[in-house]
């Protein structure tokens, strides 16, 4: 990696993606490359985000065109898929990851469609031979919803069960493609496990009441 790292985040302007460049614009010495199909709209975020530490680059990457040719341009170290909704990329759904092992580029996404985030270890001996780490799932689940079981489980004997979910505010941003990825679950099978065995489930077709007491 280079000693200062170039960061591209692909849908970098959308909901979650400028987040995440909320959250790293403060590192001096970071470049985070903007990046979509609109080099407006790349372009306009970087600017209104102001003078920030770190160092803003505004570039277009389509991941429908070629993943590789983008990558020896825009040279990162990282990748971030922000963009999605992972569920609907097909039979070629792995594209960018194929691109980045190609590349020695370290990858990872926010992906929440269960099947994509299933795939990924694929790629592990991959990406263990060439040096680089390839992460599915960084976001609320699975993994940040692990990682607070995991803090919380540390001092206790035995679990027998999990039971997570989301609450988002109503006054959290929601993109497009965010109402797509969540659409694209309505009334079609998941799989899951019911009382220890395996079993189908079919979302915005159950539900259960809970009380949530703020802190």
């Amino acid at each position: 990696m280079q000693d200062h790292p170039r960061l591209l985040i692909v849908g970098g302007y959308g909901t979650f993606g400028g987040r995440i460049v909320e959250l790293l614009e403060t590192a001096p010495g970071l470049t985070l490359i903007i990046a979509g199909r609109s080099p407006e709209r790349a372009r306009s975020y970087c600017a209104a985000r102001g003078r920030v530490p770190a160092m803003l680059e505004a570039a277009v990457f389509d991941r429908n065109s070629d993943a590789i040719a983008q990558l020896q341009s825009l040279r990162p170290d990282i990748l971030i898929d922000a963009s999605g909704p992972f569920q609907a990329y097909g039979e070629t759904r792995y594209r960018l990851v194929e691109a980045c092992l190609a590349e020695g580029v370290n990858y990872l996404d926010l992906a929440d469609g269960s099947d994509f985030v299933d795939g990924i270890t694929q790629f592990d001996e991959r990406a263990r031979a060439a040096g680089i780490f390839v992460l599915s799932g960084v976001s609320s689940f699975p993994v940040l919803t692990a990682a607070v079981v995991r803090r919380l489980s540390a001092n206790i004997a035995r679990i027998d069960s999990i039971r997570g979910g989301i609450a988002p505010s109503p006054f959290a941003g929601v993109g497009e493609n965010v109402i797509r990825a969540i659409a694209f679950y309505a009334g079609q099978p998941v799989s899951l496990v019911k009382d220890g065995a395996s079993a189908a489930g079919y979302p915005f077709t159950e539900q259960m009441r809970y009380t949530i007491a703020p802190p």
